[in-house]
């Protein structure tokens, strides 16, 4: 619990409070989020190079587009399936040419929908497609990732392959099943039920005479170009959301995602995709909200796909796991990621960064700025170690392992003009790896409230400048940390001064620099291997 000091401070702390003598202006909830959408895309400005994205045209711009409303024999009770009256709509749109295709008001009962290039899946407010929960009306199974690994399986509620100039959009809705195999959550790990070894065209996993089956996802499109997905509500998925895989332009725009409660229901999850943009949505999610990922493991250093040059902004999420979180699936890389002018409420972690030791790959070149949040848990969290639940005794910190092509890293991360403040846990902290660490990491203009001041494991160069951090416990906890540097920096703890707990025989070169209050070196404590020498302490 916080105490009352700390419960004043969080009444105080207000969305529109001034925290930074320098003048950075961060988002609130009203300006973020599908409310606060403009009609047009504003430029994307990165600080990498990545392509322009624009709408895809489906020939409405020079008023020579098809428009066609679909016509279902059935009522709009949503008791009887339309799957092939609304396929046979797609199919024959996509052979004309393309265009767009508007689902007419009431509710709708539908299998699983293949999206065909050049078309535009029109979902007006007033109309709602809601999903079987049956097996057998996803099935013939389709080429598919399933939690960073290629199989064939059902695949998604609304999927694509190999399609260009495809969207889904309007102010409608898009339900899951409430019930029905298609939703319930298998038993077993993927690294389990999935034999990697494998040729993927024999990785079937369809529920068929004995074989084992995978939820589908929503909206699952793999290896489409000029996507957009803008407007639409999704409910009640059976797992992740919106996962773009394989993909390069795409625009997910004005989207809310009610997931709560649903067992891996994260939002929006861009896989191994590049050219992405994600503005003003609205995540509620029963896992992660906004999340990049590139593959697990062998297969995924198989593949070799990366996530790159993808843009989050003006984005809000009102519940979730990460309010943005990169990995745990890295093999293939994250690189090029900008997130900046998002609200994060109710989330357990502000931005997290996971990984671990047999997933291969790693993010680097990641800058997340100018973000609100609310968590209950750490605000700021890197767990590259995970837990020996899921992989064994590669979950325990030691012993140091050998470098291997499935060692993954985090490098090269700049975090920025952060508001926020946590139930629980610490304001920032960092799970290295022994062999591999948290490296080259910037904090700068940060301010948090949290129980905890900040705990770095396993790290290399890292910068903390110009931050606030408030909280109850007054130590900071360096383990194996080495050219770590606290510049100008205040740490607004209950009693007299800060303590530092410093262990581990890589620890040095830490740097606390015109700090308030002092570092008093009687305050270090020095153990396991660690030396007070290793921390410097100037004015």
């Amino acid at each position: 619990m916080i105490s009352l000091r700390y419960t004043l401070l969080i009444a105080t702390f207000g969305w529109h409070t001034t925290v930074f003598a320098q003048a950075v202006s961060l988002p609130d909830p009203a300006q973020v989020g599908p409310r606060a959408m403009p009609e047009s895309i504003a430029p994307v400005q990165a600080p990498f190079e990545m392509a322009e994205l624009a709408r895809p045209d489906f020939g409405e711009t020079q008023g020579d587009g098809r428009r066609e409303r679909v016509r279902f024999a059935a009522d709009a009770s949503g008791s009887a399936l339309v799957t092939s009256t609304l396929q046979a709509a797609i199919d024959r749109l996509s052979a004309a040419g393309g265009g767009t295709l508007v689902v007419p008001e009431g509710e709708w009962l539908t299998g699983r929908i293949l999206l065909k290039s050049g078309v535009n899946l029109h979902v007006p407010r007033g109309a709602t497609l809601r999903f079987s929960g049956r097996i057998e009306d996803y099935l013939p199974v389709v080429f598919a990732r399933y939690e960073g690994l290629e199989v064939m399986s059902l695949g998604g509620l609304i999927y694509a392959h190999n399609a260009d100039r495809i969207a889904i959009t309007g102010r409608g809705t898009l339900v899951g099943p409430d019930e029905g195999p298609v939703r319930e959550a298998r038993s077993g790990l993927s690294d389990k039920v999935v034999d990697a070894n494998l040729p993927v065209e024999q990785r079937v996993m369809d529920g068929l005479h004995g074989r084992h089956y995978l939820r589908p996802q929503f909206l699952l499109l793999m290896n489409c170009r000029n996507v957009l997905i803008e407007g639409v509500t999704l409910r009640n998925g059976p797992m992740w959301n919106i996962v773009p895989t394989y993909c390069d332009r795409v625009i997910v725009r004005g989207v809310t995602v009610h997931s709560n409660g649903v067992v891996n229901g994260d939002g929006v999850n861009i896989e191994s995709s590049r050219n992405v943009l994600v503005e003003y949505c609205d995540m509620n999610t029963g896992d992660d909200c906004y999340a990049m990922k590139s593959g697990r493991g062998a297969d995924g250093l198989r593949a070799a796909r990366p996530v790159e040059n993808v843009v989050l902004r003006r984005n809000h999420a009102s519940g979730g796991f990460g309010g943005v979180t990169f990995g745990s699936e890295t093999a293939g890389g994250i690189r090029n990621v900008y997130v900046h002018d998002c609200v994060f409420e109710n989330v357990r972690h502000a931005a997290y960064f996971k990984t671990r030791r047999p997933r291969g790959g790693g993010g680097e070149r990641i800058t997340v700025e100018r973000v609100r949040f609310t968590a209950n848990n750490h605000g700021l969290f890197f767990d590259m170690i995970g837990s020996p639940l899921y992989v064994g005794e590669l979950g325990e910190r030691l012993p140091r392992r050998a470098l291997t092509r499935l060692t993954p890293f985090y490098r090269q991360i700049t975090l920025r003009d952060i508001q926020g403040e946590c139930s629980e846990g610490d304001a920032l902290k960092i799970k290295g790896i022994p062999e591999s660490p948290a490296s080259n990491l910037l904090l700068e203009r940060i301010d948090i409230i949290a129980p905890g001041l900040p705990n770095l494991a396993d790290v290399t160069d890292v910068t903390v400048r110009d931050c606030r951090f408030h909280a109850e416990q007054p130590t900071l906890t360096l383990l194996d940390a080495a050219g770590v540097r606290f510049d100008n920096c205040l740490f607004d703890v209950a009693g007299a001064g800060v303590g530092v707990d410093l262990a581990g025989e890589q620890s040095h070169g830490v740097v606390f620099r015109a700090v308030e209050p002092a570092v008093d070196r009687a305050s270090i404590n020095a153990h396991d291997g660690a030396q007070k020498s290793a921390v410097s302490i100037t004015e």
